[in-house]
């Protein structure tokens, strides 16, 4: 047990799937009874039949703009809280402007499992440089690091000269925050003469890591891994040693949904995280996180069992405006569901001659002039733009899970 944080990581895959789909009916009954956002969502669901990946998938998807005009319908959390706001122990403030509360139970935010297979272990003292105001990330690592028995240094950010002289003196071990602020740090300390050589690990995220970055750390005998979450989650998935991939969280089901709709794509095809929390006072249920990503086959060679994907591949909440129109990723899932024969689509917008031109490339076995007339009636219906239509063969459109591209140049 000493490579791993619990026995859940090393569960044989169908008994966490069956554990999963067990628990779901419960927090979908949490979530109705005591979220009125949920409650009004859930009118007519019987959460005792939300007991599979199937039944889930009927829910409607939610995301970020949703809860945004439910908060400012109902300040301050939209009704999505489980609990009344006294009860929480903080609530932060991410920009839109949205609320995301927390917790008192240890490890709220779920991030320890990523600190601990980042090699963090207790009596490690962690340098955390997240930010510990209005936004969540330094009170998740925090957290984190506390439930496996860590020392903080809450250096925040900023003030570098004060906390390469804190390095030197106190020693971390550890180092959590951006990759790039990790890379200042150390320069900073280069330029000054002081010595910052008792980092041993690093857990980074919030932002990329260049292959070539990671290595300059690993060369300064640095290992260095990522954890991927949000705000409103917590801990979506984290990088394990060797680095293949990143693995599922524990407490979370995961789906990879085609962006602008609640649709699962096949494995391996890039999609929009969708994420079912069993948090028991922010229970978001099939809560897209406008984050694309891919299911990777097999399992890690690190001996954790969890689902794997391949990390953040950009965003699904794609739009772009055309002769003075959004066009929206959730258009291209509306004209999709009209028509029974287009398995995947993509919007492709140019500008000719500087003029706006709006083409949706659809996959479909068979095309004929029948179908090419009503999807591109469907166009204008659905978009209020006049728009071209190409049927391609299947598996021809790129698995980047982009459904509205903007290839327009400007001179």
């Amino acid at each position: 047990m000493a490579d791993h944080f619990d026995e859940l990581e090393t569960r044989d895959p169908e008994q966490r799937e069956t554990e999963l789909m067990a628990a779901l009916p419960g927090q979908v009954a949490l979530a109705k009874t005591n979220s009125s956002f949920f409650g009004k969502l859930y009118a007519d669901i019987d959460p005792m039949a939300i007991n599979s990946r199937e039944a889930l998938q009927q829910l409607p998807v939610i995301r970020k703009p949703d809860v945004q005009d439910a908060q400012n319908a109902e300040p301050p959390f939209g009704g999505l809280n489980a609990v009344p706001v006294g009860d929480m122990a903080h609530v932060y403030m991410s920009p839109g402007p949205i609320f995301e509360p927390d917790g008192a139970q240890r490890d709220h935010w779920r991030y320890a499992r990523a600190l601990y297979a980042a090699g963090f272990r207790r009596g490690d003292i962690v340098h955390n440089t997240l930010s510990y105001h209005l936004t969540p990330a330094g009170m998740l690592v925090e957290t984190g690091c506390r439930a496996i028995g860590c020392a903080v240094f809450p250096g925040g950010v900023g003030n570098t000269e004060m906390q390469v002289d804190a390095i030197e003196r106190l020693k971390p071990t550890a180092y959590a925050g951006t990759p790039s602020f990790l890379r200042i740090l150390l320069e900073k300390a280069d330029e000054m003469g002081r010595d910052s050589s008792s980092y041993r690990k690093a857990s980074v995220g919030a932002e990329p890591l260049p292959p070539s970055l990671r290595q300059w750390f690993e060369d300064r005998g640095i290992q260095t891994t990522q954890g991927y979450g949000t705000a409103d989650v917590g801990l979506i998935a984290y990088e394990s040693l060797p680095v293949e991939g990143m693995l599922l969280d524990e407490g979370l089901i995961l789906e990879i949904c085609r962006p602008g709709t609640g649709e699962p794509v096949a494995e391996g095809e890039v999609g929009e995280i969708v994420i079912t929390t069993f948090n028991p006072i922010y229970p978001l249920i099939r809560y897209g996180t406008g984050d694309m990503t891919a299911i990777l086959p097999g399992t890690s060679p690190c001996g954790r069992t969890a689902t794997r994907i391949k990390g953040w591949m950009g965003r699904a909440d794609q739009s772009c405006k055309v002769r003075g129109m959004f066009v929206h990723a959730k258009l291209v899932g509306e004209i999709v569901g009209r028509h029974a024969e287009v398995a995947k689509a993509r919007f492709v917008i140019t500008n000719p001659d500087n003029r706006d031109q709006m083409t949706l490339k659809v996959e479909a076995e068979k095309g004929d002039a029948a179908l090419l007339d009503a999807v591109k009636q469907s166009v204008t219906t659905v978009t209020k733009l006049r728009g071209d239509v190409e049927i391609v063969a299947p598996g021809s459109l790129p698995n980047d899970g982009i459904v509205v591209e903007d290839a327009r140049t400007f001179d």
